[in-house]
């Protein structure tokens, strides 16, 4: 990318830079010292865990041409000191100006976004946004879980939503590289760390709210506040909220720029409802109605969860002034997303359905989903992950055996536990621990159910979705569900 801006363009909200100074180029922002190259101006922000300006003197040395750093009281606001001939410029707050800075630079450019929030769904509904705008002509990527860019090429993401300054730059070149449209994943740590505090959303979308992340936010309420500042702490032109979620009722009704969207009839004038929804083993027909007007759709999706999914979507495009015939015409040629409840079938054999649900509302509502399509026994493999919330394991546990006819409980990124520890938090979420299979092998487990199981059975195989890998104490290992799936089913 061919940005740059001068020091004083890029510190004019904050500083005055002095004549001395003025003319440094910025062509590039970076916080990570180990990625400083000649002419990368460094940004060294205390972060959570690390204190940036630990690193200045590495950034000098490896070429940074200017420094940006966090003032504090011994280095206050607005002074400028020189180290080896590179000026280090001091500003108060660093941290939470630095999405607003990192847009100063890299945000030149007309990639419009949807930002899209909620403990559920924000894969499926990104995808599904990304999709749909490619099918009508528009150029669109995806920032999230899965990775960053076009569809069909998508760069692994260390976070869901990476840092402010790689946010912005990440957007900057996909505009460069002919988004019209970005549709980003944005994760509750995002918003309340001011990853993306500076964006403008064209649209917002909340998708529900369940118990995720309770190890970082402490209380439902908290979680649930860091979400809601999407919409009332952001620049965020329309709000798509789903009401069938509880905690998404209340919020539209706090809203002024919101639009509901429901699988029940609505009584507001702002709202698009699902009239029908018709669930088959080739996807879901959706008659609609509201705001925009009637219409009815195909999409070769599975589950009620999907129906409301792909619900937001429409509604989303159709806020943002998409021809609605041109949607519904192109609704049939959606397809599932990567990992999330994507079926796997061989012929005499039980199907697989692979679905990255790991929270238990995920769990419970790919559980009763797969339920409508099941003609035989249901079976459940799924596991917990090790140093994060331990009160949703038990939970997890209650939902699998009261959904599913059969439950093996495997590993998911045990990290630094024991195996057996976590496994045995979840059997005490249970009346009758002795009918689970215990497997902490994924591959064996799978094995294990497709050994046993009818062919008008349905396996859900559930928690890891995309991720290729297994995170153990000391090490982290190729893992894919996707992968055992198609070899155990001779589909590779």
């Amino acid at each position: 990318m061919s940005l740059s801006l001068t020091m004083k363009e890029l510190l004019a909200p904050w500083l005055d830079v002095s004549q001395a100074f003025a003319e440094i180029a910025v062509q590039q922002l970076e916080l990570d010292s180990r990625k400083v190259v000649s002419g990368t101006t460094f940004v060294a922000i205390k972060g959570h865990a690390i204190d940036g300006r630990q690193f200045i003197d590495s950034a000098i040395h490896q070429g940074a041409n200017a420094i940006i750093a966090q003032a504090c009281q011994a280095k206050p606001h607005g002074l400028v000191e020189l180290q080896d001939d590179v000026a280090i410029f001091y500003l108060t707050d660093l941290g939470e100006l630095l999405s607003q800075l990192a847009g100063r630079l890299y945000a030149q450019h007309n990639n419009q976004l949807i930002g899209v929030t909620g403990t559920n769904g924000k894969t499926t509904i990104t995808q599904l946004i990304a999709q749909w705008l490619e099918l009508v002509n528009y150029r669109a990527a995806v920032m999230g879980t899965t990775g960053n860019g076009f569809l069909n090429d998508l760069l692994p993401a260390a976070n869901t939503t990476g840092n402010a300054v790689d946010v912005q730059r990440t957007i900057a070149e996909l505009a460069e590289q002919g988004a019209q449209y970005t549709a980003l994943e944005v994760s509750s740590h995002g918003l309340v760390q001011g990853r993306v505090k500076a964006l403008p959303f064209a649209a917002g979308v909340f998708t529900n709210l369940s118990r995720d992340h309770l190890d970082y936010h402490g209380t439902m309420e908290e979680y649930a506040e860091a979400k809601f500042t999407l919409f009332t702490q952001h620049v965020c032109q329309r709000a798509i909220i789903n009401v069938d979620d509880t905690v998404g009722a209340k919020w539209f009704t706090k809203l002024d720029n919101a639009i509901a969207v429901s699988l029940q009839e609505q009584n507001t004038p702002h709202s698009v409802w699902a009239k029908q929804v018709r669930y088959s083993e080739q996807g879901i027909d959706i008659e609609f109605d509201g705001m925009f007007g009637t219409g009815q759709f195909h999409a070769a999706l599975i589950g009620e969860f999907n129906a409301s999914n792909v619900m937001l979507a429409l509604t989303t495009l159709l806020a943002l002034g998409f021809d609605k015939q041109l949607l519904l015409e192109t609704a049939p040629k959606l397809v599932p997303v990567l990992g999330r409840m994507e079926l796997f079938a061989n012929h005499g054999k039980a199907k697989v359905v692979v679905d990255y649900a790991h929270t238990p509302d995920a769990l419970e509502k790919a559980l009763q989903a797969l339920r409508v399509h099941c003609q035989g026994q249901l079976w459940v493999i799924f596991g917990c992950g090790g140093d994060r919330d331990k009160g949703k394991r038990p939970m997890m546990a209650e939902i699998g055996e009261r959904l599913a006819d059969h439950v093996i409980l495997s590993d998911d990124n045990p990290r630094s536990e024991d195996s057996a520890e976590i496994v045995k938090d979840m059997l005490a979420g249970m009346h009758s621990a002795q009918n689970a299979v215990v497997e902490h092998d994924r591959f064996k487990a799978l094995q294990y159910a497709i050994a046993h199981a009818d062919a008008q059975d349905i396996i859900l195989l559930a928690g890891k979705g995309h991720e290729d890998y297994q995170v153990l104490a000391n090490e982290t290992i190729h893992y894919s569900d996707r992968e055992s799936a198609q070899q155990l089913l001779g589909l590779m």
